[in-house]
C-alpha cells in the first residue's frame, strides 16, 4: 500500500512536469514536497502528509532543516483552512517560527523573509476562522519585520491585503481602494514567477487574487458600486479561468464562488433577477467541484455562499422556495460547522439561517414554521447545556431571539416576546464575549441595538 501510494506521488509530480529528484525536494510522503499538488490529497491523506512533513523536519542531521520546518508548516496550513482544526494551525505556526529561527541564526535573508510570510499567512488563516482581528495586527508586524529591500512580491501582496482590512475595520473605503491598487505590482511578480516555477506559484497567484476579490467586493458592498462588482465578477472569471477545476478544484472554487459573489451583489444593485441567478449558478458550479471528505471547510464556506446567493434570490423574488432553498444550503454548511463551535463562519450560517425561516413565515404568514424552528432551538437548548457546549448553547439562543423577533414582526403583537428575545441575546452576548469568540459577540451585539429600536418604535 505504501509503494502505491508513492508511486501516485511520482505520477502526480510528472503529470505537473515536477523533477522528483530537484535540488532541496523532501521524499517521503505523496507530494514530495511540491505544495502544488496539495490540492489532489483529500483530508485523510493530507494529515498523513504533514505528519510525514513533521518526520522529515525533525530527523537529526536533515538537510536544510529550516526548509524543511517551512515545508511542514504549509502542509499544516493547509490542514488547517481544510479542516478548521486550530490544533493544525498552531503545529503550522510553531514549525514557521522554528524555520524562522533557523534563518535568522544563519543570516538567510530570502529565506527568512519568506517564513515570515507564512507567519503572516497563518496568521490571517487564524483570523479567517476564528475571528480574531488580534491576528491581523500580528501579521502586520511579522512583515513589518523584513526590510523594504528584502521584501518578496508575496510579502507586498499580503501588506497590501492587511492594509485593506485594516481600512475597512476603520470604514475608510478610499484607503481600501488605494490597497486594492497596492496589489497590481506583486500581482504582477507573482504571474511572472508562475510562468518561471509552473504549479506552486500558479497556486499562489490564485490566492492573492482570490484575496483582491474579496477586497474589491467588500468595498462594493460598502459603497454600493456597480463598477466595482462588475470589476470583482470579471477579474474572477479571467483568474478562474487559468486553472483547472480537476487538478486545482479548491483554487477553481474559491474564485468561482467569489464571481458568483460578484454577479448576486450585482443583481441586488441592480435589481436584475438574471444577474442573481446567473450567481446562483456560480455556486452550484462551485459546489460541485468540492467534496465533504476531501475538503470540509472549503465545502462549508461553498455551501454558505450558495445559501446567501438563494437567500438574495428569495429577497428579489419574494420566493418561498428560493428561501427553502437557502435553508438547505445552510443546513449542509453546518453538518461541518457544528463540530468547531469557534468557527467565525458559523455565526454568519447560523444567523442566515434563522432569518431565512423567518422570511419563510412572513412570506406565507405561516406561524407554524416558526413553532417548528423555535421547538427545534428549544430542544437543542435542552440538550445541550450551556455547561456543556457553551458556545453552541449561545448560538441557539441568538437564533430563537431571531425567530422571538420575526413573530412580532408578523403579527404586530409583542405578547413578550421581544423581552424574551433580549434576555436571550443578553446571555449569549455575555457567553461570546466570555469566551472571546469576537464575530460572534458582534453578532450579538447588533441583534440587541435591532431589538432596542424596535422597542423605541
Amino acid at each position: 500500500m505504501r509503494k502505491a501510494m508513492f508511486e501516485f506521488g511520482r505520477d502526480l509530480k510528472r503529470l505537473f512536469g515536477v523533477d522528483a529528484d530537484s535540488k532541496g525536494a523532501w521524499r517521503e510522503g505523496l507530494t514530495g514536497g511540491d505544495t502544488s499538488l496539495l490540492e489532489l490529497l483529500d483530508l485523510r491523506l493530507l494529515n498523513n502528509e504533514a505528519r510525514s512533513a513533521d518526520v522529515v523536519a525533525g530527523r537529526i542531521g536533515a538537510k536544510d532543516r529550516g526548509a524543511r520546518l517551512l515545508e511542514a508548516a504549509v502542509v499544516w496550513r493547509e490542514l488547517a483552512r481544510r479542516s478548521g482544526d486550530a490544533t493544525a494551525l498552531r503545529k503550522g505556526a510553531a514549525q514557521a517560527e522554528a524555520a524562522v529561527k533557523i534563518f535568522e541564526a544563519e543570516r538567510r535573508h530570502d529565506a527568512l523573509a519568506g517564513a515570515r510570510c507564512e507567519q503572516a499567512v497563518l496568521a490571517i488563516l487564524g483570523a479567517d476562522l476564528f475571528g480574531d482581528e488580534g491576528l491581523i495586527a500580528a501579521a502586520s508586524a511579522t512583515l513589518a519585520r523584513t526590510p523594504a529591500d528584502r521584501r518578496t512580491p508575496l510579502c507586498n501582496a499580503l501588506a497590501a491585503g492587511l492594509e485593506g482590512r485594516a481600512a475597512l475595520a476603520d470604514n475608510n473605503v478610499d484607503r481600501a481602494l488605494a490597497a486594492v491598487q497596492a496589489y497590481e505590482a506583486p500581482l504582477r511578480a507573482l504571474a511572472a514567477a508562475k510562468r518561471v516555477k509552473g504549479g506552486p506559484a500558479r497556486l499562489l497567484l490564485a490566492d492573492q487574487r482570490a484575496a483582491r476579490l474579496e477586497l474589491i467586493l467588500a468595498c462594493a458592498e460598502r459603497l454600493k458600486d456597480r463598477a466595482l462588482a462588475e470589476l470583482a465578477a470579471a477579474e474572477a472569471k479571467t483568474a478562474a479561468g487559468v486553472l483547472d477545476s480537476d487538478f486545482e478544484p479548491l483554487a477553481w472554487a474559491r474564485l468561482e464562488g467569489l464571481r458568483g459573489q460578484a454577479l448576486v451583489l450585482l443583481g441586488e444593485l441592480d435589481g436584475e433577477l438574471t444577474h442573481i441567478t446567473k450567481g446562483v449558478e456560480a455556486h452550484f458550479a462551485a459546489v460541485d467541484v468540492l467534496s465533504i471528505e476531501h475538503s470540509p471547510m472549503d465545502w462549508a464556506r461553498a455551501g454558505a455562499a450558495m445559501g446567501a446567493g438563494l437567500q438574495a434570490l428569495g429577497e428579489a423574488s419574494t420566493s418561498e422556495r428560493a428561501f427553502e432553498q437557502a435553508v438547505s444550503a445552510y443546513d449542509r454548511a453546518t453538518q461541518v460547522l457544528k463540530a468547531q463551535p469557534a468557527l467565525a463562519l458559523r455565526a454568519v450560517v447560523a444567523n442566515n439561517r434563522a432569518l431565512c425561516l423567518a422570511r419563510c413565515a412572513e412570506l406565507t404568514a405561516d406561524l407554524a414554521v416558526l413553532d417548528a424552528a423555535e421547538l427545534a432551538f428549544k430542544s437543542e437548548l435542552a440538550a445541550a447545556p450551556g455547561g456543556r457546549d457553551p458556545a453552541s448553547w449561545a448560538v441557539a439562543q441568538m437564533n430563537l431571539a431571531r425567530l422571538y423577533e420575526a413573530r412580532v414582526e408578523i403579527t404586530g403583537r409583542d405578547d413578550a416576546r421581544l423581552a424574551r428575545a433580549g434576555a436571550a441575546l443578553a446571555s449569549a452576548f455575555d457567553v461570546f464575549s466570555e469566551l472571546g469568540l469576537r464575530s460572534l459577540t458582534d453578532l450579538a451585539a447588533q441583534g440587541l441595538q435591532r431589538l432596542k429600536q424596535a422597542q423605541a418604535a
